[in-house]
């Protein structure tokens, strides 16, 4: 989603005042992840100041912070834009989060509790009500609620920060993958076999499953061209 009326939907209570960095911090890192701006438009201090009625020092320190991140590009004399990624790039995250998302998949199935493994069949259950429907928004939405869910049960904090830093930069892939013909039904099934391990308690299937899943999504972006990542 894009232009004013997307933006609209960050402005209001929750925008902080002035010396808020933390939470301007995240109301634009959200912004970005949401796909309120788009990949490569500029992000110009003093719109946003006015926007989130905040300093431009706030917003200057704020966009130096998701530089850092991997989310904003900063170039000398030109200011900020949203950085784009490349599809090489993206499959290149996903390489990554199969490491640490296997790790995480596995401390999981050792830590879960009966209340954690009823909660990701419920999480399952509604991604195939979503498929089924042909809901692919929802779909894609509890498809990134059920890995970061799988993520808090592995009470794995270094690992997870990585991945939330990661997914955040290709985050805005997940729906497009949810596009391609077929592809849900593809995720379906393995996010099946993830939480089957999950909650079988089962260390190496859990961690088996999660990595298949995200060769799965590497396999997918490599027959994706360049341009409709973006």
């Amino acid at each position: 989603m894009t232009g004013t009326a997307a933006r609209a939907r960050a402005s209001g209570p929750g925008a902080p005042g002035a010396g808020a960095a933390l939470d301007l911090l995240g109301l634009i890192r959200d912004a970005i992840v949401r796909g309120d701006y788009s990949p490569n438009e500029r992000l110009v201090e003093s719109d946003l100041a006015q926007h989130f009625e905040v300093s431009r020092g706030a917003v200057r320190a704020a966009l130096m912070e998701l530089a850092g991140e991997g989310l904003v590009e900063r170039e000398a004399n030109r200011g900020a834009r949203v950085r784009a990624i490349t599809r090489d790039e993206a499959i290149e995250i996903s390489e990554v989060r199969m490491a640490m998302e296997g790790l995480c998949a596995a401390k999981a199935a050792e830590r879960i509790t009966d209340a954690e493994a009823d909660e990701l069949r419920a999480v399952l259950a509604q991604m195939e009500a979503a498929q089924a429907n042909g809901d692919l928004m929802l779909y894609s939405e509890l498809n990134q609620r059920l890995h970061h869910r799988i993520r808090e049960i592995s009470r794995h904090p270094t690992a997870s920060r990585i991945v939330e830093r990661l997914r955040n930069q290709s985050v805005r892939l997940q729906f497009r993958l949810a596009l391609a013909p077929g592809r849900t039904a593809v995720s379906l099934c393995e996010h099946r076999a993830v939480v089957a391990a999950l909650v079988a308690r089962d260390r190496d299937g859990a961690e088996r499953a999660m990595r298949a899943h995200l060769v799965s999504v590497v396999a997918a972006l490599r027959a994706m061209d360049d341009q409709s990542i973006r």
